[in-house]
């Protein structure tokens, strides 16, 4: 049964120039023909399954979200008869293909409920447990945080009675993200602090240490001491950069950050020269030093001029938005200080036209001082 080997190995070779359409309905008939369907040996279950890892990159390469999910569905005869690790890889596969593709969420939160019934059905907990940390994830980002929380609790109750520690750690890590989003910072620090006890007990894989990681910077940027958070993302960064993981640049972008909030901005420049800065530099690393030479001029004008420059870089990461926001009130409050200190007396319009703002903004602030 050497035929679905040699036939996956042709099309493998092809399929840079096979059309995307071409490509998926070969690669199912090799998933789904004859020959893969009546497998017994080793080596043709071993080709299929090959062939249905081409196809699920075939897929999500294509934009073919639904595709994707209805594979799931036609491959649980096949689950039925390999074992239950090599199940849960393909399902985790096909999850993981699914978020690659842009605007999937809704799609990936409906694919990740139905995949949590079949495993219930099916009795496969460990499948479960880790489909719904997965749905917990996307709760978080789609801020659904009541959903979160209640699946978080209930995971919690099970894995601990199950001692599963590396899923506890995941857990807890998302639990702190959520209370985090919700502004509770004591609840925030307390999850990473016990997702910090199950990680000290066990092997933790380096890209689950730089989560931790992460989440130590964030929570130390937010209690401003932004010295030890910076030492925090440069663990996640090197980390990061050394398994070639896209999440170096946000690392890379939360040092800037706390250099520019802790009055450091001349390193910025630096940092960003580094080999390291250099093989992640692009419009994120860009954008932040747009906000260090705002921040080194004094500039109200310059940064929103920054602000506006990268709206995606720097206003769709809500942890960039907040400390940024917090920096332009303080350089707004410092710059109307130094204007009016001289005067006993001052007209908001010309105040307005020195500062470069509108007046409504300005009489706002100086309402607030």
């Amino acid at each position: 049964m050497a035929d679905l080997s040699a036939e996956l190995a042709k099309v493998v070779e092809t399929k840079d120039s096979l059309p995307p359409a071409e490509l998926i309905f070969k690669l199912r008939g090799l998933v789904f023909g004859p020959a893969a369907e009546s497998a017994s040996d080793t080596e043709t279950t071993k080709a299929r399954e090959a062939a249905i890892t081409q196809l699920i990159a075939a897929l999500s390469k294509a934009g073919e979200g639904p595709g994707l999910c209805s594979l799931l569905s036609e491959l649980r005869p096949m689950f039925a008869t390999i074992p239950k690790a090599k199940t849960a890889k393909i399902v985790r596969a096909v999850i993981d293909a699914l978020a690659k593709i842009p605007d999937t969420i809704d799609l990936q939160v409906s694919l990740c409920k139905e995949q949590v019934e079949w495993a219930k059905a099916e009795k496969r907990t460990f499948l479960r447990q880790r489909i719904e940390a997965r749905l917990g994830t996307l709760y978080l980002a789609t801020k659904d945080y009541n959903k979160a929380l209640q699946l978080i609790s209930t995971l919690l109750t099970e894995v601990k009675r199950l001692d599963d520690k590396l899923l506890l750690v995941d857990v807890h890590l998302l639990e702190s993200r959520v209370h985090l989003a919700l502004r509770n910072l004591p609840k925030s620090k307390a999850a990473l602090t016990a997702g910090r006890t199950a990680a000290n007990s066990i092997y933790v894989p380096p890209s689950v240490q730089c989560q931790i990681d992460m989440q130590s910077g964030v929570l130390h940027a937010e209690e401003k001491d932004y010295k030890t958070s910076y030492s925090y993302f440069f663990e996640a960064f090197e980390q990061f950069s050394a398994l070639e993981d896209a999440e170096a640049v946000k690392a890379l972008k939360y040092m800037l950050l706390c250099k520019i909030m802790s009055n450091a901005t001349e390193d910025v420049g630096s940092i960003v020269s580094t080999k390291g800065g250099l093989k992640h530099a692009g419009e994120e690393t860009e954008a932040m030093k747009a906000v260090a030479q705002a921040h080194i001029s004094r500039s109200l004008k310059d940064f929103q001029e920054a602000l506006s420059s990268y709206p995606q870089q720097l206003g769709e990461d809500p942890i960039i938005q907040s400390h940024l926001s917090a920096l332009y009130s303080t350089l707004m409050e410092q710059n109307l200080c130094r204007l009016i200190e001289p005067f006993s007396r001052v007209e908001v319009d010309h105040l307005a036209d020195l500062i470069e703002l509108p007046r409504q903004a300005v009489e706002a602030k100086l309402s607030q001082m």
